[in-house]
């Protein structure tokens, strides 16, 4: 994140193939991690200079297809 020179969502998936970007306009995205056993959803605020990104929720696979199922995913907001 420190070296990163994103300036549009888009820029993230480009960098971690793995990046999910949650619906139109929620500044969200999910991160797979660990050989996809783990999903991190983070919400990004694109600056004048830098991006920032918030870590809202980190668990296990299985946890987050639980919050899906409910449709949580867009609402959680732990940060």
């Amino acid at each position: 994140m420190k070296y990163a020179d994103w300036n549009t969502p888009a820029d993230m998936q480009q960098t971690f193939g793995a990046a999910d970007l949650l619906g139109n306009g929620s500044n969200r995205v999910v991160f797979d991690i660990g050989g996809n056993n783990y999903r991190l959803i983070g919400r990004y605020v694109f600056g004048q200079r830098q991006v920032h990104l918030f870590v809202c929720w980190l668990g296990t696979h299985a946890e987050y297809d639980k919050i899906c199922a409910k449709n949580q995913q867009y609402t959680v907001n732990l940060y």
